[in-house]
C-alpha cells in the first residue's frame, strides 16, 4: 500500500503542426496552424489560467512556435501597413471583395466545410443553414452561380466563429455580438473578427511563457521539424519491434546522425528564443525513441524524455521480464538505460486513449469520474511502488473537436477533480525528479518504437511509406553532393538546410498509405512532393521524374479522421 503518499499524475499535452509554408514563397498551403491556435492552443492556456492549482506539462514543437509567431507578425503588419496576408483562407476573410472565379469560390466552400459536423456546424443553426444551402445547390449544373457574395462572406465568418476558442466565445463581447448577428456580416464585422484572431495569435506564446514562469506548467520541446529520430539514425531500428518489416531500398538515411543532432540542437535554440530558458525535457517526435535516440538527447543536456507505453512493454518482454505482477508494478515508474543518466517516462496508453478516443461521447462529469476511478484503482494496488507516476500524454489539439464545446466542460472538471483529490497530486516531470530521492529503475534494454502501437509502423514498413523514404534519401544524396562541391552560397545553403528539414518531418509519412482518407493522403503527399521539388530547385539540381506523379492514394476512413492514433495495448 502507499503509506500516506499521493499518487503522482503527470498530464502532458503535445502541441504540433507540420510546416505548412511554401518556403519559396512564404504562402501557407493549409490553415491548420492558425485555426488550431485560435481554437485549441489558446483554449488550453485559458483553462490553466482559470485553474492555477492544476499543474501540467505542455510540449510545443519548434516548427509550430515559428509558424504561430509568423501568423502573429503577419496580422500586425496587416493592420499597421496593410501588408497582404500569406494564408489564402485568412486573406479571403480580410478581403473587401469575394473572388469571382468558380475555382476560388469552391476553395472557400471546401475549407469552410471542414469542421466537425455535430459539434461545430450543427451547433450553430446559421452556420448549418449555409452548409445545407451548398449541399442543395452543388449538384446543379451552375454550381456557385446561385450563391451571391454575401453567402461567401457569411460562411467565411461562421467558419472562423466555429473555430474559435470556447473561452473566447463565452467571454469576448465582440465575438458574442457576431454570434448574435448570425448573418449579413459586413467588412467591419470581418475586421473585428480579424482583430480578435490577431490578439489571440499574438498572446498565445506569451501566455505559455507566463504559465511556465509561474511554475504551473513545465514546457518541453521536440526535435525541430518533428522527424522520427530512430529512423534518421537507422532504418533497421524499425525491425526491433517488427522483425519482418519491409524497409526502403536505401540501407540507411545518409548522414542521419548529424541531421538528428542538428534537429535536436535547433529545437533548443528556438525554445530559448521564445521562452528565455533551456528546456529540461524532450518529447521526441511521436514519442519515437531508441537507445541511440536517448543517448543523443542526453548529450544535448536534457534530463528527461518520454514515450509510449508500448515501448516499455516491448522492452520489458525483450528482457524476459514477463511476469504480469512484475510488469504492473514497474509500469508507472521512471526508467533509465544502463550507462545513461536521462530518465525515461512512459505513457499509460489505456488512460491516455480514454481521453483521446472514448470520453468525447460521455457526459463530462461521468468521464472524469471514470478516469478518477481508474487512478484510484492504481492507488489501491497493493504492489504499486510509492514512487509511481502515471503519465497521461496525448495531443493538445486534435481530440477536442470531438468533444461538445471543444472539451470545455471535460477539461474544467478534469483539472478540478485531479488537483483537488486527496490521493492524487498533479505534477510535472522536472518537479517529480527534483523531489524523488530514490534512483530510477533500470530498463535493461530498449526496443525502438513510438507512442503508436509501440512500433515505428506508422512511418515505415509499407510500400508507400518506404517509397517516401527512398525519395528523401535521393534528395539527401543530391544535397550532400552539392554541399560537398563547395559551389553553393551561404545564403542558399541556409535555405536548403531548412527546406531539407521540412522534408524530414514525420507528418508526411504518417499520412502515406491507403488506410487513410483520400483527401488527407492527397493533401500531404502533394505537399511532400512540393517540398522535395523546392529542395531540388534550391540545389539547382534536375527534378526526378517521379516528383511529377502521385505515389500514394487513400481510401480508408480512420478513427477520428486519422489525425490521432491509439497507443495500443501490450501483449
Amino acid at each position: 500500500m502507499r503509506a500516506n503518499k499521493k499518487l503522482k499524475v503527470a498530464l502532458m499535452w503535445h502541441m504540433h503542426q507540420p510546416d505548412y509554408r511554401d518556403l519559396a514563397t512564404g504562402i501557407y498551403q493549409q490553415p491548420w496552424v492558425y485555426l488550431h491556435t485560435i481554437k485549441d492552443y489558446i483554449d488550453m492556456a485559458m483553462h490553466l489560467e482559470s485553474q492555477p492549482q492544476a499543474k501540467v506539462v505542455v510540449n510545443i514543437t519548434p516548427i509550430l512556435l515559428e509558424q504561430i509567431q509568423d501568423y502573429a507578425d503577419q496580422l500586425v503588419d496587416y493592420f499597421q501597413n496593410n501588408t497582404p496576408l500569406r494564408d489564402p483562407l485568412l486573406a479571403a476573410l480580410a478581403s473587401s471583395t469575394i473572388p469571382p472565379s468558380e475555382s476560388q469560390r469552391l476553395d472557400i466552400i471546401h475549407w469552410c466545410s471542414r469542421a466537425h459536423k455535430e459539434n461545430t456546424i450543427q451547433r450553430f443553426p446559421a452556420y448549418d443553414r449555409l452548409i445545407n444551402i451548398w449541399e442543395k445547390v452543388k449538384e446543379g449544373p451552375d454550381g456557385t452561380a446561385y450563391l451571391n457574395d454575401q453567402y461567401f462572406v457569411d460562411i467565411l465568418v461562421w467558419y472562423h466563429l466555429g473555430w474559435m476558442a470556447e473561452h473566447v466565445r463565452r467571454s469576448d463581447i465582440r465575438i458574442k455580438r457576431l454570434l448574435e448577428k448570425e448573418c449579413q456580416f459586413d467588412l467591419h464585422d470581418r475586421q473585428i473578427l480579424l482583430k480578435v484572431i490577431s490578439e489571440l495569435l499574438n498572446s498565445t506564446i506569451p501566455r505559455y511563457r507566463a504559465l511556465a514562469e509561474s511554475k504551473q506548467v513545465e514546457l518541453s520541446t521536440t526535435p525541430y521539424t518533428h522527424p522520427i529520430i530512430p529512423l534518421l539514425l537507422e532504418f533497421d531500428s524499425a525491425r526491433e519491434a517488427m522483425q519482418d518489416a519491409p524497409l526502403p531500398k536505401h540501407s540507411h538515411y545518409p548522414g542521419g546522425k548529424e541531421r538528428a543532432k542538428w534537429h535536436i540542437n535547433k529545437s533548443i535554440a528556438i525554445f530559448e528564443k521564445y521562452f528565455g530558458f533551456a528546456p529540461s525535457g524532450c518529447w521526441p517526435s511521436e514519442g519515437a525513441i531508441s537507445k541511440e535516440t536517448c543517448e543523443l538527447v542526453q548529450q544535448s543536456g536534457f534530463k528527461w524524455i518520454a514515450s509510449g507505453g508500448g515501448v516499455f512493454w516491448n522492452s520489458v518482454n525483450h528482457s524476459s521480464r514477463t511476469a504480469q505482477s512484475v510488469q504492473e508494478r514497474r509500469a508507472h515508474l521512471p526508467n533509465q538505460l544502463p550507462g545513461q543518466e536521462i530518465t525515461c517516462f512512459f505513457r499509460d496508453d489505456n488512460l491516455s486513449d480514454l481521453i483521446g478516443f472514448e470520453y468525447s461521447d460521455w457526459h463530462a462529469d461521468d468521464a472524469v469520474a471514470n478516469l478518477v476511478r481508474c487512478l484510484e484503482d492504481i492507488v489501491r494496488n497493493d504492489d504499486i511502488d510509492p514512487d509511481s507516476i502515471v503519465s497521461i500524454i496525448l495531443d493538445g489539439e486534435n481530440a477536442w473537436e470531438h468533444y461538445p464545446h471543444n472539451g470545455y466542460y471535460f477539461l474544467r472538471a478534469l483539472y478540478k477533480q485531479l488537483s483537488g483529490h486527496a490521493e492524487f497530486e498533479l505534477t510535472t516531470y522536472s518537479d517529480y525528479l527534483a523531489e524523488k530521492n530514490t534512483p530510477a529503475q533500470t530498463l535493461p534494454n530498449m526496443v525502438a518504437g513510438s507512442w503508436v502501437y509501440g512500433t515505428l509502423s506508422t512511418w515505415i514498413g509499407c510500400k508507400d511509406k518506404n517509397i517516401g523514404w527512398d525519395m528523401l534519401c535521393d534528395a539527401k544524396r543530391c544535397y550532400d553532393e552539392v554541399v560537398g562541391s563547395g559551389k553553393i552560397s551561404k545564403e542558399i545553403l541556409a535555405k536548403a538546410k531548412d527546406q531539407l528539414a521540412v522534408c524530414e518531418g514525420s507528418d508526411w509519412f504518417w499520412w502515406f498509405g491507403d488506410y487513410n482518407s483520400a483527401e488527407s493522403v492527397s493533401d500531404f503527399e502533394k505537399l511532400y512532393r512540393h517540398n522535395l521539388s523546392n529542395l531540388y530547385h534550391l540545389l539547382d539540381y534536375p527534378l526526378p521524374e517521379y516528383l511529377s506523379s502521385s505515389f500514394t492514394y487513400g481510401k480508408g476512413s480512420p478513427e477520428g479522421g486519422g489525425s490521432m492514433r491509439r497507443g495500443g495495448v501490450h501483449n
